[in-house]
């Protein structure tokens, strides 16, 4: 059975089991000419039904999908003849994973014996049996959960109790969920970021002004230490950053005024949604359009001028990157200030303030946490973006405030340092992790400083 097949049939049995208790409710309500009350609402009874119905399937496919991958490896390597039950660990798993890859349609190093393809049918035999064995036990969960839901409808069950103490212990679980991924990642960060600094030392890595990761895989290759100073790194994420900032903010800040405040309500429909279009172009069409368009552009200005320029530089991505990021400026500030109470506006019209005072004294001010939020945001999106910096400003780690010289950032040069074959165990490697570790606390350090701007204001104009 699909899966696709089995969500509509468990989407279905949640449907019929509202229905059930829903008339199941008012049957109940009806009994003895209208005498018998029930404690909730007919809905309350519903949704408690349906959610009976559709728990157990959800906690069944949970515990169902942790241990079947275990159970079917074991089954399989059971299955297997005696030699390759014989091999080490390492070995076996290797053999496994070839089976696996071939079960999925790739390429894999034992694919011409005849063993391993008896495997591999063995192995797919499995899956469609756990796939449906699943499906069926799932279904019958569900309705056994219908069953049970529907028999304990009665007057005296607190059903809008119980619907909304399973509701808030959802959104709880949800928030927990949200809470215990960063924490997660924040660890498997932290930990390979300290074995990163078991080799290379923080005030090495911290205030080091040469950036050269490239180590041999022998000691007896050239080059078999590197450097790694991640200033001229952080330098240039903060330098395209900053001219980001710089086109971003100003036009989308004043785009947002404009929009809320003068544009008229037809010029509004149709602008604003053209100009949030520039947030849904992927970044590897500003990147083309950087590499190709732009920083050509750039360097024949600057040579004009007689500014030296590389093909690469720093100008280019900022300015293709300030535009990617202007709807987020833009979009939000505008949501923030059209929120502004018009009370506020009324009352500084009746002292006699203008137009333009009133924006610039009364609404700016009000609006002021929502627009600091959405410059947040927007510095946040451009220290993240990686492909427009790949393509316009190239991979070289230069320190350097030259806005026309090609530099690198932090986000680049994680990539860099992760693609291909790499082993954990190198310096190289782990030095992506700590790059992430201080990207992190530099992105949680603006968040604090955000907070702290937008609560003093709050506190002034609420």
């Amino acid at each position: 059975m699909s899966q696709l097949l089995l969500v509509a049939i468990l989407l279905a049995l949640s449907a019929i089991a509202y229905q059930l208790g829903r008339r199941r409710a008012l049957a109940l309500d009806n009994v003895n000419g209208g005498r018998t009350r029930l404690h909730s609402r007919p809905s309350h009874y519903a949704v408690l039904t349906m959610l009976w119905c559709l728990f157990p399937p959800m906690l069944v496919f949970t515990v169902w999908s942790v241990v079947d991958t275990h159970v079917i490896t074991g089954l399989l390597v059971q299955d297997l003849p005696a030699e390759f039950q014989m091999l080490p660990m390492a070995h076996l798993e290797l053999v496994v994973n070839d089976i696996r890859n071939l079960a999925q349609g790739n390429i894999a190093a034992h694919a011409d014996d005849p063993t391993i393809q008896a495997a591999t049918g063995h192995y797919q035999q499995l899956l469609q049996i756990n796939r449906f064995a699943k499906s069926v036990v799932m279904l019958l969960a569900a309705t056994a959960g219908l069953a049970i839901g529907w028999r304990l409808i009665s007057p005296h069950l607190r059903a809008r109790v119980h619907t909304e103490r399973i509701v808030n212990l959802f959104l709880i679980s949800c928030a927990a969920l949200a809470i215990l991924t960063t924490i997660g990642i924040l660890l498997s960060v932290l930990f390979e970021a300290m074995r990163f600094f078991q080799t290379v030392p923080v005030t090495s890595f911290l205030f080091g002004l040469e950036w050269s990761p490239q180590t041999a895989l022998r000691d007896d290759q050239i080059g078999s230490s590197g450097a790694f100073g991640a200033v001229p790194l952080f330098a240039g994420t903060f330098l395209i950053s900053a001219i980001a900032m710089m086109v971003a903010v100003p036009i989308g800040l004043l785009s947002a005024i404009y929009l809320a405040e003068y544009a008229s309500r037809r010029l509004r429909s149709i602008a604003k949604p053209l100009l949030e279009i520039l947030a849904g172009i992927p970044t590897v069409v500003y990147g083309f359009f950087a590499a190709l368009t732009l920083a050509p552009l750039v360097r024949q200005i600057s040579e004009a001028a007689g500014i030296e320029a590389a093909s690469e530089s720093a100008l280019a991505a900022g300015l293709v990157m300030g535009i990617m990021i202007i709807p987020f400026v833009s979009s939000l500030s505008d949501d923030v200030i059209t929120a502004v109470p018009q009370a506020m506006r009324d009352g500084s019209y009746a002292m006699g303030a203008t137009h333009s005072e009133t924006i610039l004294r009364v609404i700016i001010p009000a609006a002021l946490p929502g627009i600091v939020g959405s410059i947040l945001l927007a510095v946040s999106r451009a220290i993240g973006e990686t492909m427009i910096v790949v393509m316009a400003a190239g991979l070289s780690a230069n320190l350097t405030a030259n806005p026309f010289a090609a530099v690198t950032t932090v986000t680049v040069q994680i990539v860099t340092l992760l693609v291909g074959d790499q082993e954990f165990d190198s310096p190289k490697t782990l030095a992506a992790f700590a790059l992430g570790l201080v990207l992190f606390l530099l992105t949680l350090t603006l968040n604090v400083i955000a907070l702290y701007v937008v609560r003093k204001y709050r506190e002034q104009y609420d």
